[in-house]
């Protein structure tokens, strides 16, 4: 019976998570962020596990524009099961570290992934359907135009920035997921011989460091012309050449075709300093690199003529610039003289 049967820290762990998951009951568990010129602070629309929460008034004004139907928590059945299933879990957790019975984590573990996955089939869903089923009657109609958010990222939608992003519900809910995880491996291997070892601390470790680790890695995307819209002006992009990008430290890209709509967006306050994480130019010679700001070689000539006139080439060396220059009479200036407040 003992070889059934798992003991240890893995037990109180499955505790914890059993709290954990009883805290998820009462904070938003997803968020969907938009941002737009007229909105410099963003709409939230926050998704408990019961009810719709966050700036969800304003946000159903907007959607009667472009036909989408107003979001209301009582057309969803998703908020009258979900508190139950979450409750259901928690005591899942709760009696497995108390049995501590090996069959039982096991299928703990089929059952939680199985829901986690329904659960986000069933929320790309509900966003295709308000995306996609609309109001041929409404006073804003774009023809082939659909607004569907993103399941998780961003997402342009006309002039709306939207950002999917599991909120403080979400996280706890990924994080019992893959101590979950972590639990069941630990207890399969130790169920196997000749199995190597394997360091549960240390992987818990990482997966808590995880999160911070991704975020430092997040940089910048490709500007594509003819696919990309600047996220200023609007205007589809043309002419790669004098493209220019931000991302912030959530990893959300906005996208420039003209050092001067960079510029104007930074001046408008359109997004706070504190959120930039980094500011790219894209190479004039080599239009497939994008440089830091603090690394340009920068210059401005009237004959360049860029898309909006900013009429700013970066270059990634001094000699680039100084070939360029020879044949577009011009100035060098540094990134500093162009942001001045």
């Amino acid at each position: 019976m003992k070889a059934n049967r798992f003991n240890g820290w893995i037990r109180i762990i499955l505790v914890l998570c059993a709290a954990a998951l009883v805290a998820v009951l009462f904070v938003p568990m997803w968020r969907i962020e938009l941002s737009a010129p007229q909105y410099p602070e963003g709409l939230v629309m926050l998704i408990y596990p019961d009810k719709l929460g966050g700036n969800i008034d304003i946000i159903n004004g907007l959607n009667h524009y472009i036909g989408m139907k107003t979001l209301h928590t009582a057309d969803f059945i998703e908020f009258t099961v979900l508190p139950y299933i979450i409750a259901f879990f928690a005591l899942a957790f709760l009696l497995v570290g108390l049995s501590a019975k090996k069959k039982l984590l096991y299928l703990l573990f089929i059952l939680f992934i199985a829901f986690a996955v329904l659960a986000m089939v069933d929320f790309w869903r509900w966003e295709y359907n308000y995306g996609h089923h609309l109001n041929p009657d409404a006073a804003i109609i774009v023809p082939g135009m659909a607004y569907q958010p993103p399941l998780l990222g961003y997402k342009q939608l006309l002039n709306f920035g939207a950002y999917s992003v599991p909120a403080k519900g979400g996280w706890i809910f990924i994080a019992v997921a893959v101590v979950l995880l972590l639990c069941t491996i630990k207890i399969w291997r130790g169920t196997k011989k000749n199995m190597p070892a394997y360091n549960f601390p240390v992987h818990l470790i990482a997966f808590i460091l995880l999160p911070g680790i991704t975020s430092c890695a997040s940089g910048p995307q490709p500007i594509t012309a003819g696919k990309d819209n600047c996220h200023f002006c609007k205007m589809g992009i043309s002419d790669v050449r004098f493209g220019a990008e931000i991302v912030t430290g959530k990893g959300k890209v906005f996208k420039f075709d003209d050092t001067h709509c960079l510029l104007e967006f930074l001046k408008k306050h359109e997004i706070s300093t504190s959120a930039v994480k980094n500011t790219y130019l894209v190479n004039y010679s080599e239009p497939h690199q994008l440089i830091l700001v603090d690394q340009v070689f920068l210059l401005k000539s009237e004959l360049l003529r860029s898309p909006m006139e900013g009429n700013i080439a970066a270059f990634d060396n001094s000699d680039s610039l100084a070939k360029i220059q020879q044949l577009n009479k011009g100035n060098r200036v540094t990134w500093n003289d162009l942001n001045k407040p």
